[in-house]
């Protein structure tokens, strides 16, 4: 397996994890780079250019900013997601830039940093270059290509970067749905095991178990940072954050339940407000510039902590041990779409992103309500077959409309498929790798209209309305 449960879930920001975590993760490993060449204090002016769908919806997705925090030494995962935003602000007014938090240089937001609309790279749409200079003299320049999740790859010269794999020798290796079921019938063992031993080759047991205990932490506040904040959220849209308004509706209507001895007037489905609830308390805060976890992108964070809460508030049991077993199962399931598909909505469209954080879901609470290898496998398989075709229209390049309620939607899609696997023995004619396979042929027919560009579908017709 190259791909470790810890790449598929990071911490970063908002509102995306192609368009701002990689950005800003491209332009610090530029930044870097000039550090660790001893040429930093040389360097005179810097240019970066972002094209494709990183050019088109730039400033929509803050991508903008990140490239900018980025050039200056900043993290995802430990950038002020307060102070981020004005000190961008600042590089702009006062016409200069802290290149690794260490060398000051003039900048021109005009002219050093620059978003092409209708120019893609070759390789990805999502693609940015950086240079440097001394005068007239170029000091370096380097290509990356930010292909979903916060995964960033140099431009390697081959025409065709892929992501490097870990050396690591890990005891499971598997890359399709199909190997990742027969290394569990060949040494019976349920997906969540396979995955921790992989991570244990990496890491040990303790470390691997507190790392998503950390990660589920995150989540959590996420969610309740999203349902205790109320107003309007970013870009110009004036859409309204509801999941504060919504959450103490719940909570009003629990009291009352509870209270209430006649069981006919309770409404059976209310746990699916719940996980309503959930997901747009996690996406609203994405859309705000907060703190999330790729799961297994922005666009998509709110799905599995949904679904997760949904086991943790709803299904007798779950403890700790239970929700590290959840969070690997996801991870494995991931790491077949990013190894062998794609998770971003810019090469795909929205099937990349929320189908393939649904079928994460899905597989992982089939398991956590005792499925078997062969009905996690229908669970994720089921989870992605009814988003195939769904594309990126995201309106005014903002991670907002349809995104928010597209998470909720899908949150319950994925509880929805793993009870219908549990349901089964396991058995079905569209296999995991099949569903993957069509995925990323529907994405390569895909208009580019159609692919986070915001020139397509409700990005345009919202305007009519």
């Amino acid at each position: 397996m190259t791909v470790s449960v810890f790449d598929l879930f990071s911490i970063g920001i908002g509102p995306s994890s192609s368009h701002t975590v990689g950005p800003m993760r491209a332009a610090k490993r530029f930044a870097v780079a000039l550090a660790e060449s001893d040429r930093l204090t040389e360097v005179t002016r810097i240019r970066a250019e972002l094209f494709g769908s990183l050019g088109a919806t730039g400033h929509g997705h803050g991508s903008y900013n990140a490239v900018l925090l980025g050039l200056e030494g900043e993290d995802p995962e430990t950038v002020d997601t307060t102070s981020g935003p004005r000190r961008a602000a600042e590089a702009v007014t006062e016409r200069n830039l802290l290149l690794a938090g260490k060398h000051r240089i003039p900048f021109n937001g005009d002219t050093d940093l620059v978003l092409h609309r209708r120019k893609t790279l070759p390789f990805h749409p999502n693609g940015m270059t950086f240079t440097a200079w001394s005068g007239d003299d170029v000091v370096d320049s380097r290509t990356y290509y930010s292909i979903g999740g916060g995964f960033v790859l140099d431009d390697d010269g081959s025409g065709s970067p892929a992501v490097v794999p870990d050396p690591t020798p890990v005891p499971y290796p598997f890359r399709t749905g199909t190997e990742l079921l027969d290394l569990c019938t060949e040494h019976n063992l349920p997906i969540s095991r396979i995955a921790l031993a992989n991570e244990v080759a990496r890491r040990p047991e303790h470390e691997v178990r507190a790392g998503l205990l950390r990660i589920w932490s995150v989540m959590a506040e996420c969610v309740r940072n999203g349902c205790a904040t109320t107003g309007v959220l970013p870009g110009g849209l004036r859409v309204r954050r509801r999941a504060a308004e919504l959450n103490e509706k719940l909570i009003a209507e629990s009291d009352t339940a509870a209270s209430d001895e006649a069981p006919s007037v309770r409404d059976p489905l209310a746990a699916m407000d719940w996980v309503t609830l959930w997901a747009l308390a996690v996406n609203e805060e994405n859309a705000s510039g907060g703190r999330v976890v790729t799961a297994p992108t922005n666009g998509a964070a709110g799905i599995i902590p949904a679904v997760l809460h949904y086991a943790v508030r709803f299904v007798p049991g779950i403890d700790d041990a239970a929700i590290v077993d959840y969070l690997l199962v996801a991870g494995a399931l991931g790491s077949i779409y990013q190894q062998t598909a794609s998770i971003s909505g810019a090469e795909v469209g929205c099937q990349g992103e929320v189908g393939t954080a649904c079928s994460m879901a899905a597989g992982a609470l089939a398991e956590l309500l005792g499925g078997s290898p062969e009905q996690v496998e229908n669970a994720a398989e089921i989870g992605m077959e009814h988003h195939l075709g769904l594309t990126c229209d995201p309106v005014g390049g903002l991670v907002q409309i349809p995104c928010i309620e597209r998470n909720a939607v899908a949150s319950v899609k994925a509880i929805t498929a793993a009870r219908l696997a549990l349901r089964g023995d396991g058995r079905h004619t569209v296999s995991l790798d099949k569903v993957i396979k069509t995925m990323m042929q529907t994405g390569a027919d895909m208009k580019i209209k159609y692919k986070e560009t915001a020139r397509g579908g409700l990005a345009v017709n919202i305007v009519e309305c």
